[in-house]
C-alpha cells in the first residue's frame, strides 16, 4: 500500500506541476501573442505577428508545449493510482490520454521548428512570394494545429477525463464530485469542437465562449484530481485511495 501511496503522491503532483506550469506558460503566450484568439485570423496576420515577437516568443511556445505534454505522463498513470491497475479500461484510457498529450505536443512545437521557417522569409518577402507562404502557413496550421492538436488532441483528451469520470462515479475510487464535475468539464470542453469543424466547414455551429470555459474548467478538474489524489481522503469509503493512506 507504501508503493501505491507513492505512486498516487507523484500522478497527484505530476497533475498539478502540469496545470500550474501550462497556466503560467500560457498566460504569458496570451499576453505576448493574443492566443488563442490569433488562432483564427488571416495567415499574413499571424506571420506578422509571430516575426514580431522573435525569439522570445518561440520560447514561450516552447514551453507552452512541454509544460502541457507533461499531463501525459499522469495520464499513463491513472490506472495505478488509482489501484486499478489491471483494469483494462482505465489502462485503454491511459493510452489514449498519453496519445493526445503527444498530439498536442505536436501541434505546439510547430511553432518552434515550423511556423519560423514561414514568417522570416514571408517578412522579408515581396508581393510575388507572400502569397505561397501564406499557402503554405494556412496548410501546415490546418493539418498541425487545427487536426492533430486542437481535434485529435482535445478530443482524446476529453475521452481520458470522461472514461476516469465514469470509473470514479461507478467504482467510488474518487470523490464523487470529482466524477460528476469531470463529466461537465468534458462536456463544456467537447464544445469547443464547433469552433475547430467550423475551419474546415464554414457556418458550422460555434459556441464562442467554449474554448474559454471548456478549456478552464478541464484545467481546473485536473487540478482537484491532483489534489484528491495528494491530501488523504475523510469519507467512509474502502476505496484505495482511503486504504493505501490508512496503511501509510
Amino acid at each position: 500500500m507504501k508503493t501505491l501511496h507513492g505512486v498516487q503522491n507523484w500522478t497527484g503532483s505530476l497533475l498539478l506541476a502540469s496545470a500550474a506550469g501550462f497556466t503560467v506558460a500560457s498566460s504569458v503566450l496570451s499576453a505576448t501573442f493574443d492566443w488563442p484568439d490569433i488562432l483564427r485570423e488571416p495567415a499574413p496576420v499571424v506571420l506578422a505577428s509571430f516575426h514580431a515577437g522573435g525569439p522570445s516568443l518561440v520560447w514561450t511556445w516552447f514551453a507552452v508545449a512541454w509544460t502541457y505534454a507533461l499531463v501525459g505522463v499522469p495520464m499513463s498513470m491513472m490506472s495505478a493510482a488509482l489501484g486499478r491497475g489491471t483494469d483494462p479500461v482505465l489502462r485503454t484510457a491511459g493510452a489514449i490520454g498519453a496519445a493526445s498529450a503527444l498530439l498536442s505536443l505536436i501541434g505546439f512545437l510547430r511553432w518552434v521548428f515550423v511556423v519560423p521557417a514561414l514568417a522570416g522569409p514571408w517578412a522579408e518577402g515581396d508581393a510575388a512570394t507572400r502569397p505561397a507562404l501564406e499557402a503554405a502557413w494556412t496548410a501546415q496550421h490546418q493539418f498541425g494545429g487545427a487536426l492533430l492538436g486542437e481535434h485529435l488532441g482535445q478530443v482524446l483528451a476529453i475521452v481520458w477525463s470522461a472514461t476516469v469520470s465514469v470509473v470514479a462515479l461507478r467504482s467510488g475510487v474518487l470523490p464523487r464530485w470529482i466524477g460528476w464535475s469531470g463529466l461537465a468539464a468534458s462536456a463544456l470542453y467537447l464544445l469547443n469542437q464547433g469552433d475547430v469543424l467550423a475551419t474546415a466547414v464554414p457556418g458550422f455551429p460555434v459556441w464562442e465562449p467554449a474554448g474559454l470555459i471548456g478549456s478552464t474548467a478541464w484545467g481546473l478538474w485536473l487540478a482537484a484530481v491532483g489534489v484528491v489524489l495528494i491530501v488523504p481522503r475523510r469519507s467512509a469509503s474502502t476505496g484505495p485511495i482511503r486504504a493505501a493512506r490508512s496503511a501509510g
